[in-house]
């Protein structure tokens, strides 16, 4: 297993419906951990051995998740 971070910025507020959606992209095979940091940005730790940076992208654009561009921690 290799974790990895990614660090997203969430294109809109945080509401309930968004963080029903967080918390089923941690279901997801892969994803380790998932959360959102104090500045808004989201983390997302996963298992690099089951998918890559545009299959974490895809799999929270399925879910609905609004990101952009992957930011520094």
């Amino acid at each position: 297993m290799t974790k990895v971070q990614r660090h997203f910025h969430l294109q809109r507020p945080i509401d309930e419906a968004l963080m029903e959606q967080i918390g089923q992209v941690n279901s997801i095979y892969g994803v380790e951990r998932i959360r959102v940091e104090p500045s808004g940005n989201l983390m997302v730790e996963y298992d690099a051995t089951r998918l890559n940076t545009a299959q974490l992208e895809t799999v929270l654009e399925r879910a609905g998740i609004p990101v952009t561009e992957v930011v520094a921690s």
